[in-house]
């Protein structure tokens, strides 16, 4: 059921479309303060963000975030790496948002440490649509919300990392391993995945990809065949796992997801573009998986010849159950969704909003599974809509077909074998289908019902398409079965616990304007394109103009972090996520390390450059510096200065710097004999709390070997 979400008609629907102003929308007006001037605001699906135009002296930006009406004591720092940098604006994201009403605050850092603030406009915010079968019978089978509450708000104690084209095979995260808690540091993302797939270690996990991640970035965090692998010890491990893109704009690009034997994991607000095989491959032993809010596009030629477009796009089989995929935008996909392959026992599925923009067939293409399928939009599909086989039953209400070829068939029977056709589905058993409430406009073949010359053939009893309920809650007959394999229709629809009531059905006169204002990624992401009708709803071939632009994309992504802008004003390197200028006060641990190529400010020959923690916090114009700070350590007294703040050295932090000349680096930590740090990957113990090392010109970086805590650093 949708928990928190209200019914509205669709002009209210429309209207707080408008408000929200997803991204490519239309902004709320500038706002200036101060020199920082907001470009566009508002609110999504549980996340809200604010873009602001460079100021030429800031050194950083923090973001803040707050209930509207709540007092300023309230503002809640975001995360530096939700902070990023394009070609000609700064945008930030606040995810992990209940429902209501936000403002979002930026702060820039100006280069004489003085900051300038601008609040901005009340931004909605909305809950994700939380229906279906990853919902249902919550006491018994869970929930697919992943790392999240079912308010949107991150499970307690949850873990967050973020991954960038520059830290997917660098970003760490210490896993529990075994029964007695014991901990190893996974390095990379694949290798994060490996070691939870031990199962042990089931704490809410957000992975948040940013910007373009190729399957070069990804290098050995993929298999063979493609897939990053979300697996479980054995069926059914709960993960409580959510993969999210931030923003617009983060695309997975070049490869997709394989989840086996997990339970609760949410893939949502990504692109998947040219991936190898399959998109989302759900394969064996998985439940309350919540697929939502991605756009799927073109997949890498299989060896095939149906599979030119790639495989599938969000296949599921071997025993996976209640499930959820929802409002993704599928661009002409070959085969949308293989739903079963081998099951001997039934399985539970919901598709819901998701937009089949001029997409081929599959939609789905069931066997053995019972499935609920509404409030989709069938755009221009050119061999078949839903298809039904091997004893399966599917409830198909509310959907809009456009300009479709075959909106429901059923293996061997009916308009599956009109005029001699030898059938779709292999010579396989059929299924049963309910149909009710379907808005269909314009269709390409057939059409035939058991009970009602409706469609656009007699009502035939024996030999037909589907049956055609009078009311949602009408019980289909034992009666009418299927031609081959006399399977009848099970009426899970009126038995069991969906995960869906009646008031979250939208009328079936509003699904085309609800599905294509929100499918896909917030704002309908940065991926463009227009179908031509007259050419795209017929045809089932790759189309070459579409495939370019798929290969050419490129992001405009310019950096990651609240203090990507050197003191120049010049932008950052294009794939370099930069760091941040003050700590990010959470109770969810972040654990992305900055890579070791990001570019620093260089030492020059002859001088000598300190950083005082307690004086200068994490602001530098030549270290590059990711962490939390504390004051709470105690203090330290060196070189006659007593020093009150430091950098705590944890998974995440690093500190980055290029020196042209050979130089000697002085740390001073807690005092403390035998403590380890690691620069540039050697570990080094501490005397008195000092480190002193000798170094060669060239980049470096510092990174946690043993928890302690850095108060102040020198090179001469």
């Amino acid at each position: 059921m949708k928990k928190g979400v209200t019914k509205v008609t669709s002009y209210v629907l429309l209207f707080a479309l408008a408000l929200s102003i997803i991204a490519s929308g239309v902004a709320s007006r500038s706002v200036h303060a101060l020199g920082v001037t907001i470009t566009g605001s508002g609110g999504w699906n549980e996340t809200a963000f604010v873009e602001w135009s460079p100021v030429s002296n800031a050194q950083g930006y923090n973001v803040y975030v707050k209930p509207a009406n709540a007092a300023d004591t309230q503002y809640k720092q975001i995360d530096t790496q939700l902070i990023r940098q394009y070609a000609s604006k700064w945008r930030a994201d606040a995810v992990g948002l209940a429902a209501g009403n936000y403002v979002m605050k930026v702060e820039a850092v100006l280069s004489d440490g003085s900051k300038q603030s601008i609040v901005s406009s009340t931004l909605p915010v909305m809950a994700h649509d939380r229906s279906g079968f990853a919902f249902a019978n919550q006491s018994t089978f869970g929930t697919g919300s992943g790392a999240y509450n079912e308010d949107g708000t991150l499970s307690k104690g949850a873990q967050v990392i973020y991954v960038t084209s520059a830290t997917a095979q660098t970003v760490t995260l210490d896993v529990i391993t075994s029964s007695s808690g014991t901990k190893q540091t996974g390095v990379g993302l694949g290798a994060i995945l490996a070691l939870r797939q031990k199962g042990y270690d089931q704490t809410p996990l957000a992975i948040r990809f940013i910007g373009k991640v190729t399957d070069a970035n990804m290098g050995s965090s993929i298999n063979s065949s493609g897939f990053l692998q979300v697996k479980g010890a054995s069926a059914y491990t709960r993960m409580n796992t959510t993969i999210e893109g931030i923003g617009n704009d983060a695309t997975v690009y070049g490869w997709g997801f394989l989840l086996r034997n997990v339970g609760n994991v949410e893939v949502r607000n990504l692109g998947i573009l040219l991936f190898q095989d399959d998109a989302v491959s759900m394969d064996t032993g998985n439940v309350n998986i919540w697929v939502h809010n991605n756009d799927i596009t073109y997949g890498k030629a299989g060896g095939d010849a149906d599979q030119a477009k790639g495989d599938g796009s969000t296949d599921l089989k071997g025993a996976s159950t209640y499930t959820t995929i929802s409002y993704n935008h599928y661009w002409d996909s070959g085969k949308a969704a293989l739903i079963g392959l081998s099951e001997s026992s039934e399985f539970f599925v919901t598709f819901h909003h998701n937009w089949f923009d001029h997409s081929d067939s599959r939609h789905p293409r069931i066997r053995k599974g019972t499935i609920h399928i509404y409030n989709n939009f069938f755009d221009g599909v050119s061999k078949y809509g839903t298809g039904m086989t091997t004893a399966g039953s599917a409830f198909v209400e509310s959907n809009y077909y456009r300009h479709s070829k075959n909106p429901m068939l059923i293996s061997l029977q009916g308009t599956d074998i009109a005029g001699g056709a030898v059938g779709t589905f292999s010579s396989e058993n059929g299924g049963m289908i309910k149909a009710y409430d379907n808005r269909i406009v314009d269709p390409i073949g057939g059409l035939i019902y058991a009970n009602s010359n409706i469609g656009t053939g007699p009502a035939n009893a024996t030999s037909f398409d589907a049956y055609l309920a009078s009311s949602r809650n009408e019980t289909v007959p034992s009666s009418y079965k299927a031609l081959v394999g006399g399977t009848s229709y099970n009426n899970f629809d009126t038995t069991i616990d969906t995960g869906v009531n009646a008031a979250d059905i939208d009328s079936v006169s509003t699904v085309e304007q609800v599905v294509t204002a929100e499918a896909g990624r917030l704002g309908n992401g940065d991926f463009t394109w227009a179908f031509n009708d007259s050419v795209d709803d017929t045809s089932s071939d790759l189309n070459s103009a579409l495939m370019s632009k798929i290969l050419s994309y490129t992001s405009q992504l310019v950096s990651v972090g609240g203090n990507s802008t050197p003191p120049t004003g010049t932008p950052a390197p294009t794939t370099t996520p930069a760091p941040t200028t003050t700590p990010a006060p959470t109770t969810t641990p972040t654990t992305t390390p900055v890579p070791t190529t990001t570019p620093s400010p260089t030492a020059t020959p002859g001088t000598s450059i300190i950083h005082n923690f307690t004086t200068n916090g994490k602001t530098s114009n030549f270290f590059t510096i990711v962490g939390n700070l504390s004051t709470s350590k105690g203090t330290v007294v060196y070189d006659g200065m007593t020093l009150t703040q430091c950098l705590k050295m944890e998974s995440s932090t690093s500190v980055g710097f290029t020196t042209t000349t050979a130089k000697t680096l002085t740390l001073v930590f807690n005092p403390a004999n035998g403590l380890k740090v690691k620069i540039d990957g050697t570990s080094y113990a501490m005397t008195n709390g000092i480190v002193s090392v000798s170094l060669a010109p060239g980049a470096h970086i510092i990174v946690k070997e043993d928890v302690t805590n850095l108060y102040y650093m020198k090179l001469e």
